[in-house]
């Protein structure tokens, strides 16, 4: 299977499930933020995010202007946001903190509609 496939694949089914968990399970976003407080947890959580993101990268990191950028922005931001979360953890906890707050309506729904695109690329759903 080609791994831009694989990828897509992946990525718009977690994107899909984590919509959904976080539609009907609100409180679970403010868990993970009281979470990232604790030190073990944060190590946990960023290194896992770091593994992804490396992986995704190294996998697929094709820079052309078609569907495939979005894959590789979001190993990238896995990537980032890892690593922030390790070399600035108050920091950038402090910043998604802010940023889940102002834009939650907005980044769930982007997160949804990144979902549906990439799964509809994988299964033609709606013909593009």
């Amino acid at each position: 299977m080609d791994n831009s496939i694989f990828l897509a694949k992946f990525w718009g089914w977690y994107l899909i499930i984590f919509f959904v968990i976080l539609t009907f399970n609100p409180k679970r976003i403010k868990q993970i933020f009281n979470d990232l407080n604790d030190e073990k947890f944060l190590i946990i959580s960023s290194f896992m995010a770091i593994i992804i993101g490396l992986l995704n990268i190294l996998f697929h990191n094709i820079w052309e202007s078609n569907w495939k950028l979005l894959i590789t922005l979001i190993g990238w931001m896995s990537l980032y946001i890892g690593l922030s979360l390790f070399i600035f953890p108050k920091r950038t906890v402090a910043v998604l903190k802010f940023v889940n707050i102002k834009l939650v309506q907005l980044i769930y729904t982007l997160l949804f509609l990144t979902g549906l695109f990439l799964l509809n690329i994988v299964y033609g759903i709606i013909p593009i």
